[in-house]
Order: structure tokens, then C-alpha cells, then sequence
């Protein structure tokens, strides 16, 4: 199989892809045309159908097609041009190669995922983070293979663990490093901040968002699911389920980022900066991996504002 991720300007492709979406365009002259997202394990690529003639049968998104064509150049990203096109039969293609995947091992941050949870020492916090993460088989399994965005960052199967983990093992260092942070509510907090995206998003191939995630987002969504886990612990103290409360409802930082508050207390504050650094740094990761270009210069960014570079 070709992978996108190996394809190169004036590559002749024949193979087989995913087609994550297709959109009906008219050129300036009136022309019909078709825009398509392709999509493999490796990543996702631009294509145009400009012919609508007897060799492209008729397909959906999300269906799998055999096509064929030749990689351009357009505006600095590689572009298929389809001249050919069937959908293609189940016994074609492993469903594997087509969807992005952590390059993590799921069970292998999973157990990473409980030792953290396990060193939380305050007794109603680490019941509550059992109660999603060990006791709710269902929600354990979906929560190792989901993905964490649509698009930007993590936005791949096992995407919400390994974001999840990398924003605890952050906290875990700032409060080794800042006695003064309460370090079982910030790991707590670490833990369950995007929860919510279980809900907000739909599962692969779709990897969409949901009717409930547009209309309530996963910061609301994750924070009612923690205070319905708390109100079932018995004891839990008010001013303890607040304060973690606050650090979901503030994790983004910013009201203009989708927060419906502001950061007020010191653990919500370390708790926004290290979602920030993990999605960040995350994202210029994968910017890295899929240029395709072979100058140390990739052009501007928009999410980071600025020409950049690699090192």
C-alpha cells in the first residue's frame, strides 16, 4: 500500500484510501467538480475529481475507493488529481490501515493511566477516578480508543488517552516541583479534563461531533459527569468537588478559548498551562509530520501565528 504520508509530487497512485469526505464545487465557469479528503493511518490528503465521466462510479464519503490519478503541487500541499474511481469491496482493505492510531500502546499508557490514579492518596478523589477508570469496564475500553479532536491535535484513535496522560505526567512534575499545588486534586483534574469528548465526539471512522457536543461542549459535558460521579460518593467533600469542578470548567484558560470560566484557584492555573503545552506541542509535531516539504522552512502557520520552522 502507498501510504500518504510517502506520496510525492508527480507520484502515480493507484491504490486504495478512505474517503473522509466529498463536497460538490463549481469552477468559476460552472464546471461541476468533486473536493475529497483521503485518509490512511498516515494522515489525510486533498484530491479532485474535475471529470465526472463513466470512470468515476458513483460514491459516497465514508465509503472506500480504489483510485487512480497523479500528486501536484498546489499552493504548497500535495493535491491528488483523480482520473479514475470505484468504490472498492470489503475483502480489498484492512480497516486498520485507514484510521490514524496513537503510536503509544494503548494498554501500555492504560497502565500508566492507573499508577497515577493509584498514587492519588485523598480517598474521594481516587474513588472517583476509579469509578470512571477501572470500575466502568465500558467507559475505560471507549476512553482508550478515542480521539481527542476532529482535527488540530490528537485527533486519532487513542488520541483522548494519550493526551490525557501526557496532561497528568505535566502536572505530576509541577507539583513536585511547586509544594504549594495540591498535587491528588491537580492529577485528579489532569485526568478528567477532557472526559467529556467521549460524548462530544463520535467514534471512528466518523470521528465527528455529536448533536450533544455541539449543543453543550465537552468542558460542560465533563464537568457534569463529574459532579454526578461525586454527588454518588458518599462523604465527598463540597468545597473539594467545587474546586475540581472549577479546574474542568477553566482547563482552557481563557473565556475567548470556550471556557466558561476563568482560572482561580493555583491548580486550575497549572492545570491550563499544561493542556496548552501538550496541545501545542502536539500539534507542531504532527505540522512536522505532515509536510511534505524538504526545506527547513514550512511557511506560516495560522494556529501558531508565525513562519515556522523545523529545527
Amino acid at each position: 500500500m502507498e501510504y500518504i504520508n510517502t506520496l510525492r509530487e508527480g507520484s502515480n497512485v493507484s491504490d486504495i484510501y478512505f474517503c473522509k469526505s466529498k463536497t460538490v464545487a463549481q469552477t468559476k465557469a460552472g464546471k461541476t467538480y468533486y473536493n475529497v479528503t483521503l485518509q490512511d493511518k498516515t494522515g489525510t490528503l486533498d484530491a479532485k475529481i474535475w471529470e465526472l465521466s463513466n470512470a468515476i462510479e458513483h460514491f459516497e464519503a465514508m465509503d472506500y475507493i480504489k483510485v487512480e490519478g497523479s500528486i501536484v503541487s498546489f499552493n504548497n500541499n500535495l493535491q491528488l488529481n483523480i482520473r479514475r474511481l470505484r468504490r472498492a469491496s470489503e475483502n480489498e482493505y484492512d480497516i486498520s490501515e485507514y484510521m490514524p492510531v496513537s503510536k503509544n500502546s494503548a494498554d501500555e499508557m492504560y497502565k500508566e493511566l492507573i499508577r497515577l490514579v493509584d498514587s492519588v492518596k485523598e480517598s474521594h478523589l481516587q474513588e472517583l477516578l476509579r469509578s470512571f477508570f477501572v470500575e466502568d469496564t465500558k467507559f475505560a475500553d471507549g476512553f482508550k480508543k478515542h480521539s481527542a479532536a476532529k482535527s488540530i491535535h490528537h485527533s486519532f484513535i487513542g488520541g483522548l488517552l494519550q493526551h490525557s496522560l501526557a496532561v497528568a505526567k505535566i502536572c505530576d512534575f509541577l507539583a513536585s516541583q511547586y509544594p504549594v499545588l495540591n498535587r491528588d486534586l491537580l492529577i485528579t483534574a489532569a485526568l478528567c479534563h477532557d472526559i467529556g469528548k467521549m460524548y462530544e465526539l463520535s467514534d471512528f471512522p466518523h470521528n465527528d461531533y455529536t448533536d450533544e457536543g455541539q449543543l453543550l461542549g465537552h468542558i460542560v459535558m465533563g464537568a457534569m459527569m463529574v459532579r454526578d460521579k461525586a454527588n454518588n460518593i458518599e462523604g465527598f467533600p463540597a468545597n473539594l468537588q467545587n474546586e475540581l469542578i472549577h479546574c474542568i470548567l477553566s482547563h482552557h484558560g481563557e473565556l475567548e478559548f470556550g471556557s466558561p470560566k476563568k482560572p482561580a484557584i493555583i491548580e486550575a492555573v497549572a492545570l491550563s498551562y499544561a493542556d496548552n503545552i501538550d496541545a501545542k506541542i502536539e500539534t507542531f509535531q504532527e505540522l512536522l509530520e505532515g509536510s511534505s516539504q524538504k526545506e527547513d522552512w514550512l511557511g506560516f502557520s495560522k494556529l501558531f501565528d508565525s513562519n515556522v520552522r523545523r529545527t
